[in-house]
């Protein structure tokens, strides 16, 4: 774990612990030291902080190329933490840039590290669970590591619409069974996805949704 992240998981994680009381479970599901993606359901940028400092071992999150390349003073700290924190560098161009992103997260899972995708592509507008997007199971293929359901809940009343402020709620993450994956086909990776989206839907009681989410924009 890198010595930045170690640092944010005791002290951030106790904070987050402290104000938010977690709930959580499965933690055996996760590789002890091999590879693996944790395909979470997605509600608020909170996830990413709670998935992180509850998982003991270090996660790979994605963060914008700009932040690894950004000038000046302010430019070089935030390099410096995103890399520190052992961040994934991705283009925001899309194409081939994108794909750039999970060329760079193939070697920390076949050097056993842990990468974190949210399959439905973007946060759930409404609270419900939406149709995923292939690209989890085929990163995972590629890597020849298992992806691991988990399932989120009560990140999205942290700050509900029309409140400027956070407020406390209990909080549970659940860790479900790894899946291992094998694509020689879109009709596997469909089907993988599809299988993998029903665990997380059987860890947090959302109502599915069989279409992909919107963009928040909208």
């Amino acid at each position: 774990m890198p010595p930045l992240y170690a640092g944010a998981h005791r002290t951030l994680g106790t904070l987050l612990r402290t104000l938010w009381p977690t709930t959580v479970t499965g933690l055996e599901n996760i590789p002890g030291d091999s590879g693996a993606i944790l395909c979470s359901n997605h509600h608020a940028i909170a996830d990413q902080l709670f998935l992180g400092v509850n998982t003991p071992r270090h996660v790979a999150f994605w963060a914008k190329a700009e932040y690894f390349r950004s000038p000046g003073l302010r430019g070089n700290l935030t390099r410096r933490v995103v890399t520190g924190m052992g961040a994934i560098p991705v283009e925001r161009a899309g194409g081939r840039a994108v794909l750039t992103a999970f060329d760079a997260a193939v070697p920390i899972l076949r050097a056993g590290g842990l990468v974190a995708v949210f399959p439905e592509g973007t946060r759930s507008p409404d609270g419900r669970l939406y149709r995923g997007r292939t690209g989890a199971v085929r990163l995972a293929a590629q890597a020849g590591v298992p992806v691991v359901p988990v399932g989120i809940t009560g990140t999205d009343h942290i700050r509900p619409a029309g409140h400027r402020f956070p407020r406390p709620r209990p909080i549970t993450l659940t860790f479900g069974l790894p899946i291992p994956v094998k694509v020689e086909s879109a009709k596997d990776a469909r089907h993988l996805t599809d299988e993998l989206i029903s665990a997380i839907q059987s860890l947090t009681g959302q109502e599915y949704v069989p279409s992909y989410a919107p963009p928040r924009a909208a």
